[in-house]
């Protein structure tokens, strides 16, 4: 039976990476984008931006509050965060089966 879990780098045709440092450069911006979208949807359900009364936005201002709460969440990750990027790379780290 084939293994179902591929490589990252079979998962984006056309990369090729050739050192173990470019490999963990590229795992840790992918743990990143995944605590920055964790951040995102916890400040979404949190009720961050939501605004309430006559004088709300409609769709049109939900549209802009969430890429408000995207662009927090980044900038979340990159002053730190907490903590969940530095885990999620270990964790691929561990898990990486192309390692040199």
């Amino acid at each position: 039976m084939e293994n179902p879990v591929q490589p990252i780098e079979s998962l984006s045709p056309g990369v090729v990476l050739r050192s173990a440092a470019e490999r963990r450069a590229v795992l840790m911006d992918k743990a990143k984008e995944l605590e920055a979208a964790f951040l995102a949807q916890m400040l979404s359900y949190a009720g961050m931006g939501a605004s309430d009364g006559p004088f709300s936005g409609g769709e049109g201002e939900e549209q802009y509050t969430s890429l408000l709460r995207d662009a927090q969440a980044k900038a979340t990750v990159e002053h730190g965060g907490i903590g969940l990027a530095e885990n999620l790379f270990r964790s691929l780290v561990k898990h990486d089966t192309d390692q040199n």
